[in-house]
C-alpha cells in the first residue's frame, strides 16, 4: 500500500498554530461584516441601495469602518500565510499569497488614506482612494482563482476544492459585471461583490480550521 505524500518542506506550521490563526481569520471577518452591517443602518443619510462602502468611511461611524477595514486585511494576510504553509498541493506556489498580500495592503491604502488624504491633499485623494481599491479588488479575486486551482490539487481539499474554485469564478465575474454593467445601483453591485469575497474567506477559513481541528487529533 502506497504511504501518503508528506506535505512540502516548506509547510513547517504546526496544526495548532494554523488552526488559531484560522480562527483568528474568522473572527475578524465577523468584526467586519458587523461593523459594515451597522454602518449601513445607523447612518440615515446614506441610500445602502446607491451608496457603495467606501462612502461610509466618513462621517458617522467612519473611524470604526476604517478599523474594520484593517482588520479585513489582516485577515487575508492570515488566511494567505496560513494556506500557503499548510499546503500539499504540487502546484503550489508565493504567487496567491502575494497577492493576497497586496489586496490587504489596498484595502488598508483605502482605510487609512481615506483618514487623513481629503484633508491635506483634496485633489489626490481620489486618485489613491480609487487605485488602491481597484488593486484591492482586483487581486484579491485573482488570488482567490489560483487559491482554488493549487488546492484542487491537494487531497487535503478534495471535497470541498470544487466549490472554492466555483465560487472564485462567481466572485470574478460578479466583479467585471460591476466593473463594466453600468445600469443597476452602484452601492448594491459593489456590496454584492465584498460579499461573496468575504463569504470565501470565511468559507475557506473555517474548513482550515476544521483541518486543524483533525490533524491534532
Amino acid at each position: 500500500m502506497p504511504r501518503p505524500m508528506p506535505p512540502p518542506a516548506a509547510a513547517r506550521w504546526s496544526p495548532r498554530l494554523q488552526g488559531t490563526l484560522a480562527l483568528v481569520t474568522l473572527l475578524a471577518l465577523l468584526l467586519f461584516v458587523a461593523t459594515a452591517a451597522w454602518t449601513q443602518w445607523a447612518r440615515a443619510d446614506l441610500d445602502p441601495v446607491r451608496a457603495t462602502l467606501s462612502l461610509y468611511l466618513h462621517g458617522p461611524w467612519g473611524v470604526a469602518l476604517r478599523t474594520a477595514y484593517c482588520v479585513l486585511a489582516l485577515a487575508i494576510v492570515l488566511l494567505a500565510g496560513s494556506l500557503h504553509a499548510g499546503s500539499a498541493s504540487p502546484r503550489r506556489s508565493a504567487a496567491a499569497p502575494l497577492l493576497f498580500c497586496v489586496a490587504a495592503l489596498g484595502l488598508a491604502t483605502v482605510a487609512i488614506g481615506d483618514s487623513w488624504l481629503p484633508g491635506r491633499a483634496p485633489l489626490l485623494a481620489p486618485l489613491v482612494h480609487g487605485l488602491a481599491a481597484n488593486t484591492a479588488f482586483l487581486c484579491v479575486s485573482v488570488a482567490m482563482l489560483l487559491q482554488s486551482w493549487y488546492l484542487r490539487a491537494d487531497p487535503q481539499w478534495s471535497r470541498w476544492a470544487g466549490l472554492a474554485w466555483g465560487w472564485a469564478w462567481l466572485c470574478f465575474v460578479l466583479l467585471w459585471l460591476h466593473v463594466l454593467w453600468r445600469g443597476p445601483p452602484r452601492g448594491a453591485g459593489q456590496k454584492l461583490v465584498i460579499a461573496m469575497v468575504v463569504a470565501w474567506l470565511a468559507a475557506v477559513a473555517l474548513q482550515c480550521w476544521w483541518q486543524a481541528r483533525r490533524a491534532r487529533r
